[in-house]
C-alpha cells in the first residue's frame, strides 16, 4: 500500500530531516513510527500524507506516485486518507455533528448520506448523544474521539496519526489506541508517530525507529524499550 524509496528531505532552512529512507507498508498493517524529537517521525508521516514534497526519492501510496500528483489530484488523494492530529484541529464554533460532517461535505456527500453516517461514526467512537455539543464542552479525550470520527467518516484505506495521544492522560490514551486498533482490525491501515513507550509496548505492533533521519530498526511486533539508545 505504501512504498517509500530512497527519500531525502531537507527543509528550505537547510535542516536535514530524512536521509535515504526506504520502507514498505502493507494493507491492514498497524505501524508505529518512533524516535527522539527531531528524528524525522512527523516529516515521514506528513510526506506520506502529501503535505509537502521530499527533496528526492519516490513515495507510492495506493499504487500512485504521489510526488507527481497535480494539484487537483493532491486534493482527491488527501480525501482518501484519514488524518488525526495531536492538536485536534476542530472547528470551535461548530457542533460535533458539523465537525464530522464537514469531512463528508468536502467530498460531495449528499445531505442524506451525512445524516446517516455521522451518527454511525460518532457511535463507533463512543460519542452517541454528544452531536449537538461544541468542542469546548468536551474533554480532551472526547475531542480526540471526534477527530477519529472525522478521520474514519469517509471510510479511508489509510489513517495517519501524528502523536494523537500527546495531550492525553494514560487511561484516555489507551482508550484512543483501542479505537484505532478496532479500526485497524476492520481493514484500515494505521500509521502512527509517537514517543509514548507505554502505548507501543502494550500494542505489540510493527515498530519503525528513526534516528538522525534514518531507519535504525524495523521490527514486527516490536517494543519501544528495545529501541532506547
Amino acid at each position: 500500500m505504501i512504498e517509500v524509496q530512497h527519500v531525502k528531505m531537507v527543509y528550505p532552512n537547510g535542516v536535514g530531516a530524512l536521509n535515504d529512507i526506504s520502507v514498505s507498508i502493507e494493507q491492514s498493517e498497524f505501524v508505529f513510527i518512533v524516535g527522539a524529537s527531531g528524528a524525522g517521525k512527523s516529516t515521514l508521516i506528513r510526506l506520506i500524507g502529501r503535505e509537502f514534497l521530499p527533496s528526492s526519492g519516490s513515495i507510492r501510496v495506493f499504487g500512485k506516485e504521489i510526488t507527481r500528483l497535480r494539484r487537483r489530484e493532491v486534493s482527491m488523494f488527501r480525501r482518501s486518507i484519514g488524518v488525526v492530529f495531536q492538536d485536534f484541529r476542530l472547528l470551535d464554533n461548530h457542533s460535533i455533528f458539523d465537525n464530522v460532517a464537514f469531512a463528508m461535505q468536502v467530498v460531495g456527500a449528499t445531505p442524506r448520506e451525512v445524516r446517516r453516517r455521522v451518527p454511525e461514526s460518532l457511535e463507533m467512537v463512543g460519542l452517541t448523544g454528544k452531536a449537538k455539543m461544541k468542542p469546548h464542552e468536551l474533554s480532551g479525550g472526547e475531542q480526540q474521539r471526534v477527530c477519529l470520527a472525522r478521520a474514519i467518516i469517509n471510510q479511508p484505506s489509510l489513517i495517519i496519526a501524528d502523536e494523537p495521544t500527546g495531550n492525553l492522560d494514560p487511561k484516555t490514551s489507551m482508550e484512543i489506541m483501542e479505537l484505532l486498533r478496532t479500526i485497524n482490525i476492520r481493514g484500515t491501515t494505521v500509521m502512527m508517530a509517537t514517543h509514548d513507550s507505554e502505548i507501543v509496548n502494550k500494542m505489540k505492533q510493527r515498530v519503525i525507529r528513526l534516528a538522525d533521519g534514518k531507519i535504525e530498526r524495523d521490527e514486527q511486533r516490536g517494543v519501544y524499550s528495545h529501541y532506547a539508545h
